[in-house]
């Protein structure tokens, strides 16, 4: 998809950042319309077709968040947050309610053309399973195999994993599996990352356990070590 196909929907209740959105994404290719609010937001949505939204919390008459879940209610359409509430549990929440990124204000402007672009760029990516070495991911059936048997995952396990096979033999740290994860809840805090490493631990280890799939790295995370 390049540029040129684009199309997004902005709903931002500040004018002046409302036009330097619209007019740097328009400068780099990107057909966008725009809604101060929420209300005729989530109309235009019913009545033209977006490939992403880009979405602020404190808008007038309806939170952001709950924008979401009316939103996620009909399409899955990608949602990137953009908001001034930098706040964890807002983040957590957002991304938990279907958003698929979270930029917290202020930020560059060509930061939001990548985003924009990495995003659609999965979105639209062929859905097939990927073979890791001994990992088989199937994304669209939510299954990881380990060794040719399926792994009993949690949704928040699942999430986890494939973050470190995605990234196999690079080391990841406790905040980005957190942030990147979509199914761990607000009140969960980074040492839950480290419990929900052991439990995939151990269940690696059910299958194989002559090694450590899922090493620590001192001072980061984990990494996930594979071959293949």
């Amino acid at each position: 998809m390049s540029s040129e196909d684009i199309k997004v929907l902005i709903i931002e209740d500040d004018p002046d950042l409302l036009m330097v959105l619209s007019n740097y994404l328009k400068k780099y290719g990107i057909e966008n319309s725009y809604a101060e609010d929420p209300y005729i937001g989530l109309s235009m949505l019913t009545q033209e077709k977006f490939d992403l939204i880009i979405l602020d919390l404190t808008l007038p008459g309806m939170d952001g968040l709950e924008v979401i879940n009316k939103i996620r209610e009909n399409s899955d359409i990608p949602i990137i947050i953009s908001s001034a509430r930098n706040d964890l549990t807002d983040k957590v929440i957002g991304l938990e309610r279907g958003a698929d990124d979270y930029m917290p204000k202020p930020y560059d402007p060509r930061e939001l053309v990548t985003r924009i672009k990495t995003i659609l760029r999965r979105i639209n990516a062929p859905k097939k399973k990927k073979n890791n070495g001994n990992f088989i991911v199937d994304k669209q059936g939510h299954t990881i195999r380990f060794k040719d048997r399926t792994l009993e995952l949690t949704a928040a396990e699942f999430d986890i994993l494939e973050l470190l096979i995605m990234h196999k033999n690079s080391a990841l740290s406790r905040e980005q599996l957190l942030y990147e994860s979509k199914h761990i809840d607000d009140s969960s805090s980074i040492k839950n990352i480290d419990v929900i490493i052991s439990r995939i631990r151990n269940k690696l280890a059910k299958i194989d356990n002559s090694k450590s799939y899922v090493k620590p790295v001192r001072g980061v995370g984990y990494m996930l070590v594979d071959e293949g």
